[in-house]
């Protein structure tokens, strides 16, 4: 791995950012450790528009800004046209012809009124989502930018956030990035049955230490609200094996754990979320998201139009870990040259099937 010129390390800081946790965080946080899909869920859980805002502004969309405004419209038309055309389901004038797509968002949180406006809004989320997904795919295609460009405006954009994290008081050991060498990549792809380089999740890696496992979630709080938005979460390529998601609803106001949803959990993906070839005993919280990136003006094909967008999606993993489990990850059989033993044997012997024997 080549590591970026991002790092924070330090004496730890007694962290003033405890923020009380909405229902919104547990849910975010949940769905990032289980690896889970946002579409799989039955509702969503925004209180007031400066929450919307808030998810928005992280998918680099200003509310206010008329591009954006006019961005997010056109998502809501296209969903609603799928939701009648191709489900042939009919949308009721209150979710169709609502004046601020925002309050959409709102309407998929409320289980309190008529439920079918509810259902039919997350719906319409859900689909919009998708929708986004698809075309920011296409855009990355079309665009006249390497990889590595796209790598760099990410690493900026975690930067960034990197120094507001530490400024915020959250208790930060490191927080430092890497990427994967090609040779490294190549190595990835032997170990790995789909060899296609697409299916590299950690080309862009990043380590967030805090000084005590108490401080996990207080890091990834911040990190959903700030910089990764829970629906962008790569389904089934999350491994967490050290901050349990009932721990975090335990945090939560009696009142509300209720509401919870349960994890849907997919055992066809279940192999996705273990590293055969890390050690027994190591422990880490890896998430990996596609963090969306703003293509400058120059970079998109025909200008910017309504119905591409200005952004795509780059795939970032964050690894969280405190300090005593990142020591205890770099001893025995999980020290990391272990790791690089266990994987070049396995290319050693997939490329040498029927010749290559351990004495030779």
């Amino acid at each position: 791995m080549r590591r970026d010129a991002l790092e924070l390390d330090g004496t730890p800081l007694s962290s003033p950012y405890r923020p009380p946790l909405s229902l919104g965080d547990v849910e975010a946080m949940r769905l990032l450790l289980a690896g889970g899909s946002v579409v799989d869920w039955h509702k969503a859980a925004f209180d007031t528009l400066d929450d919307v805002d808030q998810l928005l502004r992280l998918h680099l969309l200003e509310p206010g800004d008329p591009f954006d405004d006019a961005r997010l419209r056109y998502l809501f038309t296209e969903a609603v046209a799928y939701v009648e055309e191709y489900l042939r389901l009919r949308v009721p004038p209150k979710v169709r012809e609502v004046a601020d797509v925002r309050e959409l968002f709102l309407r998929a949180s409320d289980v309190r009124g008529f439920r079918r406006t509810q259902v039919l809004s997350c719906m319409v989320l859900k689909l919009m989502h998708v929708m986004q997904h698809l075309e920011a795919a296409d855009l990355r295609l079309r665009m006249p930018l390497s990889d590595n460009a796209l790598l760099d405006l990410a690493a900026r954009r975690i930067g960034a956030a990197a120094d507001r994290m530490r400024a915020d008081g959250v208790p930060l050991v490191a927080f430092y990035g890497s990427r994967k060498t090609r040779t490294a990549v190549i190595t990835k792809l032997l170990c790995k049955r789909d060899d296609v380089a697409t299916r590299v999740f950690d080309k862009l890696r990043y380590r967030v230490l805090v000084p005590e496992p108490e401080d996990l979630a207080t890091a990834l709080t911040w990190l959903v609200r700030h910089l990764v938005p829970f629906h962008m979460v790569v389904p089934g390529q999350s491994h967490n094996n050290l901050l349990d998601p009932d721990e975090i609803t335990a945090r939560l106001e009696p009142t509300l754990r209720d509401a919870i949803q349960p994890l849907v959990d997919d055992p066809v993906r279940s192999e996705a979320r273990t590293n055969e070839f890390s050690g027994e005993t190591y422990r880490m919280i890896n998430v990996v998201v596609d963090l969306p990136v703003r293509l400058p003006d120059h970079a998109l094909p025909a200008g910017p139009q309504v119905s591409q967008g200005r952004v795509v999606h780059v795939v970032v993993e964050f690894q969280l870990a405190d300090v005593a489990t990142d020591q205890a990850n770099e001893a025995g059989e999980n020290a990391h040259e272990h790791y690089k033993r266990r994987q070049h044997e396995r290319v050693r012997r997939r490329l040498t099937r029927g010749v290559y024997t351990p004495e030779g």
